[in-house]
């Protein structure tokens, strides 16, 4: 919005030049969404205090976990409206993968919303059934995978990272292999969420090394340099993954042991989501495997727990899934947990950057 109306005034003032710049744009997209979440988070808080919308446990968890009962949670919105608003002010909006971020992360964020609705109000530790979650997360991706694929320019080649010259042709199979994409990012940052600041650290991460990647994308000739593909029109991306990161960091201020709010089903699935579909429209989707190790971690080790309970009769390979859960139940304290989960979050991230130059 700020570039169309402030852009063509640059010929009466030359500072208004900034905004062609998607550099200084995404700056500004991260910092409003951390304003945003710093400015409108305790409002947000004791309004959930207020209507008593509180965090459900489930007594099946480890028992450490109790005290976090009714800690106010759904700060998911929050983190919603601060990136819808910052992407808005600051993106080009004649840009459409620009609108398709944005309907991915309302999409999947009301699945969120409703799934936590039926926990908190009808007081149901369950929630939405997981068929009706996961054929409605199909929908959105599937979605966005038929959008991206009949787009103008899209290329159905899959970018493999440490090869120049590898590049298979999915053809319409590129839509289901969206589908799985987007999906699995969604319930993997879902399954991440389990202690606090747990997903939104990551998040930081994973949404930082992908705002490089996607405006270098959308420059032809630095995509050439690096030999990664070509994507006109995705450095617009970049801005959106600076709300992602503004707005997490923002989220983390509240977030941080002993959290003061939970993000929800809300938060979790719009961000997995959101991080899938950027993947998919900067063709850059097998790298999310990498930046994102810790989410895919979290999301095998609950594959592993339970195909593994089932064909041994009740036993386990974990103490308890997701795999934070085994480090509480070895006796790690939370925070220590979260930090060593980010330090390797951190250092998946640098990887992941790696194969720029590692072709």
């Amino acid at each position: 919005m700020l570039y169309h109306l402030l852009y063509p005034l640059h010929t009466t003032f030359v500072g208004f030049n900034v905004f062609r710049y998607i550099t200084f744009r995404c700056i500004g997209s991260a910092v409003t969404a951390f304003l945003i979440l710093l400015i409108v988070g305790p409002l947000f808080i004791r309004a959930m205090q207020r209507f008593q919308i509180g965090q459900v446990v489930r007594d099946d968890g480890p028992e450490s976990h109790l005290i976090k009962k009714g800690v106010p949670t759904m700060g998911g919105l929050l983190i919603i409206v601060a990136i819808v608003i910052s992407t808005l002010m600051w993106a080009r909006l004649d840009d459409p993968l620009v609108w398709l971020t944005l309907f991915t992360v309302v999409f999947f964020g009301s699945i969120g919303a409703y799934d936590d609705y039926r926990k908190i109000a009808k007081k149901d530790t369950k929630g939405l059934s997981a068929r009706g979650k996961l054929l409605l997360q199909i929908a959105g991706g599937a979605a966005v995978g038929v959008f991206i694929y009949f787009h103008p320019g899209f290329d159905s080649h899959l970018s493999i990272p440490f090869f120049k010259n590898l590049y298979p042709d999915l053809g319409y199979f590129y839509i289901v292999f969206a589908v799985l994409i987007i999906v699995g990012a969604s319930n993997a940052v879902n399954l991440t969420d389990g202690l606090d600041g747990l997903a939104a650290g990551p998040t930081v991460i994973t949404a930082a090394v992908y705002l490089l990647f996607s405006y270098l994308a959308g420059h032809a000739v630095l995509a050439e340099y690096l030999q990664i593909p070509h994507v006109p029109g995705s450095g617009e991306v970049s801005i959106f993954c600076g709300a992602i990161v503004g707005g997490c960091l923002g989220f983390l201020w509240f977030n941080t042991y002993p959290a003061q709010i939970f993000m929800g089903d809300v938060g979790s699935l719009a961000l997995g989501g959101s991080l899938g579909a950027v993947a998919i429209i900067i063709k850059q989707e097998i790298l999310l495997a990498i930046v994102g190790g810790i989410f895919v971690m979290e999301a095998v080790s609950v594959i592993m727990q339970v195909g593994y309970f089932k064909m041994t009769n009740g036993k386990r390979i974990f103490l308890m899934a997701p795999f934070h859960h085994h480090f509480e139940k070895k006796g790690w304290h939370e925070p220590k947990v979260v930090v060593r989960f980010w330090i390797v979050s951190i250092v998946l991230g640098l990887f992941a950057l790696a194969t720029l130059k590692l072709r």
